[in-house]
């Protein structure tokens, strides 16, 4: 067992339950002294220790584990960005921060964040392009949504299980998921189901009972609108706990939280944990056999690969991002620390671009980040039509990833060597912030470094810069 160094979590933990140090040492049946050196890191806590604690708390002994907190450290070499080129602050500085200070580096990132969005609204209001908007606007409620499933790490544990055992309770079976969902609809709730050839997706009416489905969904499409609307209608604590946490009751933000909940309930009914998880370890996390399996598709599987992380049973932790052609992330949900700029601007180099030249072909990349982490990388396209001759359809390109010592796990890593370094492509997070320098494929100067300008010099590099 690795040592655990958890001074900040554990002098947190003492100090929510209103504890002094001698208080809890006798709890815990050691010196005052010893417990002081452990909340400040001297000493890692021992397996005895950590049982206690787990006993006299209850929490989970995860709560002490070490936390990945690469995301965090991206985040705040972002957000002090011209700091570290003014060597204000050391990466040394925001590494400690990020691993021993999580709550302070929160409330560093979010006033980071309020600061830019002033920035960004005066510069609107000084050229006449504000339009009346707030100059202290927060994060969009989307915004929000995305931090709400990043903090829990795309799992909701209670919605997960709640949902399992509705399916459980339905018999929900491949091939059978929409017969049941309808049957449970019409017999428990009344609800009668109508095919639309135009419209919404979908549309439920309570007052008169009727949910209203596109004629033009697939399949898996339909059920997943189904469970989506029997999630509302069975399960509102466990879409509303998880919101009401986070946000304030009746915002629109909590409105948005309970929909992205129904939505992991409805994935978490038509693939429930037990037997997806076992598939998933079955086929080696064969994307496509498993969109065979459960006769649903290709995004709502990655989107629920990227779940799976009960304790205990936990699968392989992804993260799961949707890109159209331009960049623009539209999906971003992660059970790791990877991270992607949020200034704006994602890397050319990643393949989820690639994918796009070769659609409904799934497409393989180890990746390696600036601070030497490496990925495994699958990209596809998915493309989506309303059905009808001119309608113009979407198209966006499915990247799921997980960390290089996962890899073996998944058939996509037969026949790579997983041991090179050097068989990596080199990526960043976004050329604003990226630390690569010699990048032939930067958009923008690096942030906080002099650019070398030689009018009898040219470079293949686009945006060389001075020799520190």
């Amino acid at each position: 067992m690795s040592k655990i160094y958890a001074g900040a979590r554990l002098r947190r933990l003492r100090e929510e339950r209103g504890l002094s140090q001698a208080a809890l040492a006798r709890v815990l049946a050691i010196s005052p002294s010893y417990l002081n050196q452990m909340e400040h890191d001297s000493r890692p806590l021992t397996v005895p220790v950590l049982l206690r604690l787990t006993e006299a708390f209850g929490v989970d002994p995860g709560f002490f584990a070490e936390r990945d907190t690469s995301r965090v450290l991206a985040d705040l070499r972002e957000a002090l960005a011209d700091e570290l080129a003014a060597a204000r602050v050391s990466p040394t500085d925001l590494s400690e921060l990020a691993s021993r200070q999580p709550a302070v580096a929160s409330v560093l990132l979010d006033l980071g964040r309020r600061n830019r969005a002033l920035t960004e609204r005066l510069a609107e209001v000084a050229e006449g392009r504000d339009g009346g908007a707030d100059p202290a606007a927060p994060l969009s409620p989307h915004e929000e949504i995305r931090e709400f499933f990043y903090r829990r790490q795309n799992y909701l544990h209670e919605a997960d299980t709640a949902a399992e055992g509705l399916a459980a309770e339905l018999g929900i079976r491949p091939g059978e998921v929409g017969r049941a969902l309808a049957a449970r609809l019409t017999e428990r709730h009344g609800v009668r189901l109508v095919d639309t050839p135009d419209g919404p997706l979908h549309h439920y009416d309570p007052a008169a009972r009727v949910l209203r489905l596109s004629a033009g969904l697939r399949p898996g499409q339909r059920a997943f609108r189904m469970a989506t609307q029997l999630a509302l209608l069975e399960a509102g604590d466990e879409l509303s706990r998880p919101a009401s946490e986070d946000f304030e009751e009746g915002s629109a933000t909590w409105s948005l939280a309970r929909i992205g909940v129904a939505n992991y309930f409805a994935a978490a009914l038509v693939l429930p944990y037990g037997p997806f998880h076992a598939a998933a370890e079955e086929l080696r996390y064969d994307i496509e056999r498993l969109t065979d399996r459960f006769g649903l598709g290709y995004e709502t599987v990655c989107h629920r690969l990227s779940t799976l992380q009960r304790p205990r049973r936990r699968g392989v932790p992804f993260s799961f991002v949707r890109v159209d052609r331009a960049g623009n992330m539209s999906k971003r949900q992660s059970a790791t620390g990877f991270h992607f700029s949020r200034a704006g601007g994602t890397c050319p180099l990643w393949n989820v671009y690639e994918a796009f030249t070769a659609p409904s072909r799934i497409h393989v990349q180890i990746a390696a980040m600036p601070d030497g982490r490496r990925y495994l990388w699958t990209a596809r396209t998915v493309t989506r039509h309303r059905g009808g001759w001119g309608d113009p359809g979407k198209t966006f390109a499915i990247g799921l990833g997980c960390e290089i010592r996962h890899a073996s796990r998944l058939v996509y890593s037969d026949g790579l060597d997983l041991d090179n370094a050097a068989a990596a492509t080199p990526i960043g997070m976004g050329c604003r912030v990226c630390e690569r320098l010699e990048c032939p494929q930067r958009a923008v100067p690096p942030l906080g470094r002099a650019l070398a300008v030689d009018e009898n010099r040219s470079t293949f590099v686009p945006y060389p810069v001075r020799e520190e």
